[in-house]
């Protein structure tokens, strides 16, 4: 595999950015890793960090580059900040940016595909928030995403001042009232996308710990989606909001991912 750190400007945010991007390296004489083929534009991976986190972050806690290299496939890592991935009320405009300008700008500097069915998204806690948005906004573009401890229910950040004060919480979503129902409202996203064919719903992987403060979040948005008919591949057991479970859980996702036609 090859690692690109890479600074670019976004005239979305009006700031400079910053992404890692792992890209597919055939290797022969390489010890302890294989790299599969490097022809053509690779299936990509777009990997969201949490709140707490940047662009650096899944290099620095997991082997994600060491998983990726037996699949073949590109990992988009960006950072978005403590934005949520979120057209902000007062600030970034963090939506547009991660679902609309960095994909272009991430294909025009690497070869990754433009295919819906071989573009994916992963994160963890409020990255998994913003891999299933992109899931439920970009049904067109995303074939499979994964949430791994997500901030499924935006409701409920509203009640935990220990991880946002009441003023940031405000300045992306707006006031409580104004975000239920709205286009950042995961449960209300999940109840549009069911209205499509089946054939054009992307796949959905949900994991959390079961001592993990977000698990109840997850099985409310697990008991919602599983109403609604949407394919829900879910993974619970013993773990919590730390970065063992999400190592073991990213080597899973890589996995379950639909690549080559599995």
């Amino acid at each position: 595999m090859a690692l690109a750190q890479c600074s670019f400007f976004s005239d979305v945010l009006g700031l400079s950015c910053s992404m890692n991007v792992i890209i597919p390296q055939q290797t022969r004489r390489q010890i302890g890793m294989e790299g599969k083929a490097s022809t053509g534009k690779f299936p990509v991976l777009y990997l969201l960090h949490g709140l707490s986190d940047d662009h650096s972050i899944w290099l620095r806690r997991t082997s994600i580059e060491r998983y990726a290299a037996d699949y073949g496939i590109a990992v988009v890592m960006p950072t978005v900040h403590r934005g949520f991935y979120t057209d902000m009320k007062v600030g970034g405009k963090y939506w547009t940016f991660i679902s609309e300008e960095l994909p272009y700008i991430a294909s025009s500097l690497f070869p990754l595909s433009e295919q819906r069915e071989q573009t994916f998204a992963a994160g963890l806690s409020m990255g998994g928030y913003g891999a299933f948005k992109l899931g439920l906004r970009k049904p067109d573009c995303f074939a499979a995403v994964a949430s791994l401890s997500g901030a499924l229910d935006i409701g409920s950040i509203y009640e935990r001042q220990d991880i946002m004060q009441p003023w940031e919480i405000e300045s992306i979503f707006g006031k409580r009232e104004e975000a239920a129902g709205g286009l950042d409202d995961l449960f209300h996203l999940a109840e549009q996308v069911a209205l499509l064919p089946p054939k054009d719903q992307p796949l959905f992987f949900q994991s959390c710990g079961t001592e993990d403060f977000l698990y109840p979040d997850n099985l409310a948005f697990h008991t919602h989606a599983v109403k609604l008919g949407l394919s829900l591949h879910v993974e619970y057991g013993p773990g919590d909001h730390n970065w063992s479970y999400w190592d073991e859980q990213i080597k899973r996702v890589l996995d379950w991912l639909p690549l080559n036609g599995r």
